[in-house]
């Protein structure tokens, strides 16, 4: 079954304790860290000004029409080609964006954002949360093993485990690969990935379950020890509110507390008086299964490399200190291969 398609339209709510801005400011640190921010782009804007004024102030000096400028003719003529370049700089990629949250949070920071996603209504939330934000935000329907842009980025961020759904080394090689191939020379990519350790030893075969007003959801991990892949079956309920009327007595099968089930939709019932009008909760069941494979840091370094890729640090994502063996999930940054900075191209399936 397709992960993320009915799941999606409560995604946001279930995740609603996601430290979001946390993350992104952690982010924001590592870009700074590593010469990729947006002070980058404000300086760039600056630079942009100042030498329109001095243009402005060279045409005005020349305005009688003796001027040596023609011999600056080239370099005129290659400055929308350094605007792009620029541009491209201080563009990030969001890659595994889901809803947006993330890819909103950056854009207001200032960046230039692209977000790709191969999960249709959960990019389809995304371009809701664009249209009422106002942000210049490209959204891209692709597979993040086969993505595709019209230029390079300055930096790929990927987070919230997505790389994780890459099941094979192989997969995760080809979209590593990609990356590689669209970042710009010196660009960084920024993942995290959770650890065989979180999913053998922390969820292991637990069953989570939480239940609120109008959203609950049990969520049962299955661990696949040989595979080191991660299933967990997701059952969601979602309310969808309605009046009734109770009148004459006790409906049947009804319970002390006013609440009963029938078939997959449950019904409940807020205990009153009979023949008053109450509001109820009709709520649709659904059901999605997700598969995750766990990664060891020394694995996924020798990934980046095979990718040409450069390992730059890694860090525990709840800490930001030290890896250590029980951390359950890292970040790790790495550049753009020294040996692919210019005209790299896509690496096939067959060549990996």
């Amino acid at each position: 079954m397709e992960a993320y398609s009915d799941f999606a339209e409560v995604y946001d709510e279930l995740m609603d304790d996601t430290p979001y801005e946390e993350w992104c400011e952690f982010l924001m640190e590592i870009f700074r860290r590593y010469g990729v921010d947006e002070v980058s782009k404000t300086a760039d804007q600056t630079i942009s000004d100042t030498n329109v004024r001095n243009e402005e102030a060279e045409n005005k000096r020349n305005a009688d029409g003796v001027t040596e400028r023609t011999a600056d003719s080239e370099e005129t003529a290659a400055e929308p080609m350094d605007q792009n370049l620029r541009q491209e700089r201080n563009t990030i990629l969001d890659l595994g964006c889901g809803t947006g949250t993330l890819t909103e949070l950056l854009a207001r920071r200032g960046y230039d954002m692209i977000g790709v996603d191969n999960a249709e209504e959960m990019l389809r939330i995304a371009m809701d949360k664009r249209e009422r934000s106002g942000l210049d935000i490209l959204y891209l329907l692709q597979d993040m093993r086969e993505f595709e842009l019209y230029g390079t980025v300055g930096t790929v961020v990927s987070v919230c485990d997505s790389v994780n759904y890459l099941l094979t080394e192989e997969d995760i090689v080809q979209t590593f690969a990609r990356v590689n191939n669209y970042l710009y020379p010196q660009g960084i990519f920024v993942f995290d990935f959770n650890t065989v350790f979180k999913y053998a030893v922390v969820i292991g075969d637990a069953t989570i379950a939480e239940n609120r007003e109008d959203c609950s959801f049990i969520w049962e991990n299955y661990y696949h020890e040989e595979e080191e892949i991660n299933e967990y079956d997701l059952t969601v309920f979602v309310a969808e509110e309605r009046n009734v009327s109770v009148a004459g007595g006790t409906p049947a099968g009804q319970t002390a507390c006013g609440e009963r089930m029938q078939g997959e939709t449950g019904q409940g019932f807020c205990q009153a008086r009979l023949g008053e009008n109450v509001q109820a909760k009709r709520f649709r069941r659904f059901q999605e299964v997700h598969y995750q494979r766990g990664y060891r840091l020394e694995q996924v370094k020798t990934l980046l490399l095979q990718a040409g890729l450069d390992f730059l640090e890694a860090l525990d994502a709840d800490t930001h200190a030290e890896v250590t063996e029980e951390s359950e999930r890292i970040y790790v940054v790495a550049r753009k291969g020294a040996e692919t900075m210019a005209n790299q191209t896509v690496v096939s399936d067959k060549e990996i």
